[in-house]
């Protein structure tokens, strides 16, 4: 069975590119094992984060580390055991994070989320997905007016130089805001550009449906033993060979199983994370987005309730989940804000797939004519997926991709698998 194109994956990131190859005149089989957007697509906080221009760094204070390595933060923890496998992306990811290198990733990264809410956008239309849009920002909130203060310098930075809008918030307006929480805060960074989504899982299912009716073929199940056959690509899933001229990968976390046998043996870690539901007490309300950027969490007023998402978990992809860093989110967030009873039978855990220089991995695969990746894109994934999609779709048809995306290129790590 024979196509033009064979997406491997179908979280936003594949959705959103088989959606832009259907569009340029291109057969497409869309391959999943699971049902599209359920995996790290479905669980995140629901924030196209039009501002985070800058990606999430690895932490280079002596008191954030000796947190985090004492098992006192919230925001980040791992698994001691894991160690021994993710050190040498860590090390490269600490290193990636030192002034010069993380300006220089700034730089790159920026002109790709400046993307983020057009590309939603269009498809948010496509699709019919309006009822699951809010289009008010969200709030980076502090404890400590000293925390809030540089962060606002920061803010005005971003705005100067990437325009990015918005607007800090003291304490007393924070309070009218969200009358309902328990604890005062010294304010926020209200980003007012970013929109919000009352459930991204159902957002991807509407663009996977968009897809469909626009004669895109979906095969649930696992590819394996993605090869070259002649000048065609080929995948088996459920003892059945499936040809096409040209791959995606857009696997996340579980790329290196298709890419590893080629060669590809790429820095990529995981960041897990946890999500959960909860009802709240009497007749209290959750307005807006919120992150307590201190304790390291955010709270979201979803359709399924109001979700408390985790920081990140350095630990290996598969390795049994841990309540830990959820149990003590879910302690500071009932004292801020009045939680009821959790809604779900247990903690949703998902893995964000991460390279040690923060920056996704799109475009072609250096060894190999007619392989595409589009993988790595860590916290922002659902941020970007239908940018990248858009990317990918246009330089695999010839066109000129709407931005450079040479520094999101697989050969910037052509020392970490054979030539």
């Amino acid at each position: 069975m024979a196509q033009d194109v064979i997406v491997i994956g179908g979280g936003i990131v594949g959705v959103s590119t088989a959606i832009h190859l259907l569009r340029r005149g291109r057969s497409v089989l869309l391959v999943d094992k699971n049902t599209p957007g359920r995996e790290t697509s479905f669980g995140n906080a629901g924030i196209i984060q039009r501002e985070g221009v800058r990606p999430h760094a690895f932490p280079r204070d002596l008191a954030t580390l000796m947190q985090v390595g004492l098992h006192l933060s919230t925001a980040a923890r791992y698994d001691p055991f894991a160690l021994p496998r993710v050190t040498p992306a860590l090390m490269r990811y600490w290193w990636k994070s030192s002034p010069n290198h993380y300006s220089h990733v700034v730089r790159s990264y920026a002109p790709l989320i400046a993307r983020s809410i057009d590309e939603h956008s269009d498809l948010i239309a496509a699709s019919g997905a309006e009822d699951l849009v809010i289009k008010k920002g969200w709030y980076l909130a502090f404890r400590t007016a000293e925390k809030l203060k540089a962060e606002a310098a920061k803010a005005k930075k971003d705005h100067e130089l990437y325009g990015i809008n918005h607007r800090v918030v003291d304490g007393a307006e924070m309070a009218q805001i969200e009358p309902d929480f328990t604890e005062r805060l010294a304010g926020a960074i209200h980003w007012t550009d970013p929109w919000t989504i009352r459930n991204p899982g159902a957002l991807v299912a509407k663009y996977f449906e968009l897809y469909k009716s626009m004669g895109g073929r979906f095969l649930g199940g696992e590819a394996t033993g993605l090869e070259q056959d002649g000048d065609d690509w080929a995948i088996t899933v459920a003892d059945t060979r499936y040809t096409a001229r040209e791959v995606v990968v857009t696997l996340g976390p579980w790329a290196p199983e298709v890419l590893e046998p080629l060669g590809y043996r790429l820095p990529l870690f995981v960041k897990r994370g946890y999500h959960m539901h909860y009802g709240t007490q009497g007749d209290a309300k959750l307005n807006n987005w919120l992150i307590d950027a201190e304790v390291g969490y955010c709270l979201a007023p979803m359709e399924q309730g109001v979700r408390l998402t985790t920081g990140a978990e350095f630990a290996l992809r598969d390795a049994a989940p841990t309540p830990v860093q959820l149990g003590r989110a879910e302690g500071r967030a009932r004292a801020l804000f009045p939680l009821g009873e959790r809604l779900d039978p247990q903690p949703w855990k998902g893995a964000r797939p991460c390279t040690p220089d923060m920056m996704p991995i799109i475009g072609p695969a250096p060894k190999h004519r007619g392989l595409w990746v589009g993988i790595g894109h860590a916290h922002h994934g659902f941020t970007l997926g239908p940018a990248t999609g858009h990317l990918l779709a246009q330089a695999m048809t010839g066109e000129k991709p709407a931005i450079d995306i040479a520094p999101f290129g697989m050969d910037r790590f052509a020392g970490t698998y054979p030539r």
